[in-house]
């Protein structure tokens, strides 16, 4: 069954056609959930909270062909709120990397694991440094795989402006980056 007859049967009240809708989007929406909050409790939570919007809002959806966007618009909108409100409400202690990273093991030698664990945990420190802006466009693109058009209709701004935006987000991240990974050797030397 398409999207756009899921939507509209789950628009009719179908409680079938909507757990197929969850089903389908569920990973989608958890893996853009993690990679605004890097957690996965939190990212459950989120991605619970948007399916939660999205059934309330189901019947607003005027064009079921553009489903996907829609979803994704609202998803992104319940992970910037979280992330003002975290922000308003900090933490009272740091959470441990061993919580935020899955540390099991891939089958490989744990050498290169910590490498890459090391490297996952880098990055998340780079994208939290980035103006939500450009974190957004790194996200879509970059950790979701998505076209510049459908990020263009997630976030109602012209394709120009995401191509430009993506460039000034990947120069950015990129200097972040160099600048974690220069503080991180200096901690080694000292």
């Amino acid at each position: 069954m398409n999207v756009d007859e899921l939507v509209q049967r789950c628009q009719n009240g179908d409680q079938l056609a909507w757990e197929v809708l969850v089903r389908r989007y569920q990973s989608k929406i958890y893996g853009i959930a993690y990679s605004y909050v890097g957690d996965r409790d939190e990212a459950r939570d989120l991605a619970q909270d948007t399916f939660i919007k999205v059934y309330r809002r189901i019947k607003s959806c005027r064009e079921p062909e553009h489903f996907t966007t829609w979803l994704i618009r609202i998803t992104r909108h319940v992970c910037i709120d979280y992330l003002r409100h975290r922000k308003a409400r900090p933490a009272i202690h740091d959470l441990p990397v061993d919580d935020v990273y899955d540390l099991s093991s891939t089958g490989s030698d744990p050498e290169t694991d910590l490498e890459i664990s090391k490297k996952k945990e880098l990055v998340y420190k780079g994208l939290q440094k980035l103006n939500a802006l450009n974190r957004d466009v790194i996200i879509l693109k970059e950790l979701q795989g998505m076209k510049i058009s459908e990020i263009s209709d997630v976030m109602n701004v012209p394709s120009g402006t995401i191509k430009s935006r993506l460039n000034r987000a990947r120069i950015e991240l990129a200097r972040i980056l160099t600048g974690l990974i220069g503080e991180s050797n200096q901690g080694m030397v000292s």
